[in-house]
């Protein structure tokens, strides 16, 4: 098996291992998790009443002809832990020489690390645009491409896209930070409010978010 380098495909970023994001305290809301109605999300995903609310201001800022779809939003810290140890597993594999801590620096560009994770707060969803017909737009790979299969084009501001797709990755940048989002920039479909990387990201003093059962 050939190693591949640990190399970013993307200038640095901070990423959800980083200590700087764990260190962000958290005053909890206790703001109830919500149904999303089903013009955003087909499944009905659960996210933070905050959340939701700033999802619904962000989709009535779309062009005509142009929705949201919410593919997930809360996430049991089980679920969360199985991705984190999956992923690892694969990395692990493709860098045997990297040990526990770069393991969990890499996976922590397509997976939170538990402890912070935004799904797990209730905080986070992953999304895209579609059409008037519901299809999927182009932003250039799937929704949870890994770095390794898109080759690095997951990351919100990597090169290699068609013209379409980052006008796209633009048009979801516009409406949603001007709702208040934060994006995960490894992820272009991740994005995030009241959880602690939230807070780093816009300099708030607190996360009202914190992990949910």
């Amino acid at each position: 098996m050939t190693t591949q380098t640990l190399s970013s495909p993307a200038p640095p970023v901070v990423l959800l291992s980083d200590p700087r994001v764990a260190a962000v305290p958290v005053d909890e809301s206790g703001e109830p998790l919500v149904r999303l109605p089903r013009e955003l999300s087909a499944t009905r995903e659960r996210v933070r009443r905050g959340l939701a609310e700033r999802l619904a201001s962000a989709a009535g800022r779309l062009p005509d002809g142009i929705g949201l779809r919410v593919v997930e939003g809360h996430r049991t810290a089980a679920d969360q832990a199985a991705i984190v140890a999956s992923y690892t597993a694969e990395l692990a594999a493709r860098h045997p020489d990297a040990d526990a801590a770069r393991l969990r620096v890499l996976s922590s560009r397509f997976v939170a690390p538990l402890e912070v994770a935004p799904h797990v707060a209730g905080a986070a969803v992953d999304l895209t645009l579609v059409d008037a017909c519901g299809d999927d737009l182009d932003l250039g790979t799937p929704i949870d491409a890994t770095p390794e299969q898109s080759e690095g084009r997951c990351w919100t501001a990597a090169d290699g896209i068609g013209a379409d797709a980052r006008a796209h990755r633009d048009l979801m940048a516009r409406v949603l930070g001007g709702a208040g989002l934060v994006n995960y920039p490894t992820e272009w479909w991740h994005w995030s409010f009241g959880d602690r990387y939230w807070a780093l990201a816009t300099g708030a003093d607190h996360a009202p978010y914190g992990p949910l059962s």
